[in-house]
């Protein structure tokens, strides 16, 4: 008569582990059995396929048309500025004789660039300061008649550009501000505060009200959440709002002809445009065009180094939840 004898679980007995095996369900003896572990699929390496190149060329096709389209402008205004053209002063070959017309006019160059980057960086400065401030009242307070004072504030939108200047001309020389840079600034600073007021509303809102919330906790005022806490938060927004007011106020050329009346007062879109017609209704069409390269390049470098931001800071809003 034979017996079993069960063996036991010595040190070099070789045991399942997680990795390779798990334990199944009893047998009826009382061992376990290991069942051998699922192999794990092997990781595909992502291949360009040629049904999506195929997918894929349409909108290749779509987005390059529209970037040569956008481009064309501003590449053959780049050339034809320095382009030879009969009646300017660059008539042979290719050279500069258009910039140097632009850089002698009149006041010269300098002087309206000055007047626009005045006008531009306290426009910037105003809108800025204004948007940021009644964002945040709008998106974090609240008082009586708050929703209709945005609705007015939206308003503006709704009223023509133009029908707007003459009767504002007429507040400025009450106000002794007629003929001034400052005056054009407070103009322009007042179209553009719907919009940017609106973007920083929504760049407000888009951040949890816990974050404020923890620095009033620590002791913080209304004011100190906004300096320290809020403000680094809503810098895309920030930057949106400023960059849109930049090239709003730089190339302008409304509210510089209705409020402007010296010639050394011009911005430059206003005297590129006087610059362009010449004796007997001649048309500078060189000078015209170095005028508009001058005009475009520091709205292009701005544009290239800030549209990071720009990007986020139309975006603030949109995952708000």
């Amino acid at each position: 008569m034979s017996t079993h004898v069960p063996i036991s679980a010595g040190p070099h007995t070789p045991r399942a582990t997680d990795s390779g095996r798990s334990d199944g369900p009893s047998a009826e003896d009382g061992t376990t059995t290991a069942t051998p572990a699922q192999p794990r699929p092997a990781r595909r390496h992502p291949t360009t396929s040629i049904g999506g190149l195929v997918l894929r060329t349409p909108y290749w096709i779509f987005t390059g048309s529209l970037a040569v389209i956008f481009l064309f402008p501003l590449v053959w205004t780049a050339f034809a500025s320095v382009a030879p053209h009969p009646g300017t002063n660059q008539t042979d070959g290719w050279g500069f004789g258009n910039y140097r017309t632009l850089a002698h006019y009149q006041a010269g160059i300098w002087q309206y660039l000055a007047n626009s980057a005045f006008v531009s960086l306290t426009t910037v400065a105003l809108t800025l300061a204004i948007s940021l401030l009644g964002g945040y009242a709008f998106a974090r307070f609240n008082f009586p008649g708050k929703n209709v004072l945005f609705l007015v504030t939206l308003a503006i939108l709704m009223v023509p550009y133009a029908t707007m200047l003459i009767p504002l001309y007429v507040l400025l020389t009450q106000l002794n501000l007629q003929d001034s840079l400052l005056g054009v600034a407070l103009v322009l600073t007042m179209f553009q505060l719907p919009f940017s007021t609106f973007m920083m509303r929504i760049s407000f809102e888009a951040i949890p009200r816990e974050l404020d919330e923890a620095a009033l906790v620590d002791g913080c005022s209304s004011w100190a959440a906004l300096w320290r806490v809020l403000l680094p938060a809503v810098k895309p927004g920030l930057i949106t709002v400023g960059l849109f007011a930049f090239l709003t106020a730089w190339n302008d050329f409304m509210a510089p002809l209705i409020l402007i009346n010296d010639s050394d007062k011009f911005t430059l879109p206003l005297a590129v445009s006087n610059l362009r017609v010449q004796v007997q209704g001649v048309i500078d069409y060189g000078a015209t065009e170095a005028g508009v390269v001058v005009l475009a390049l520091p709205c292009i470098v701005l544009f290239l180094l800030l549209q990071r931001h720009y990007v986020r800071g139309f975006m603030s809003g949109a995952f708000k939840g």
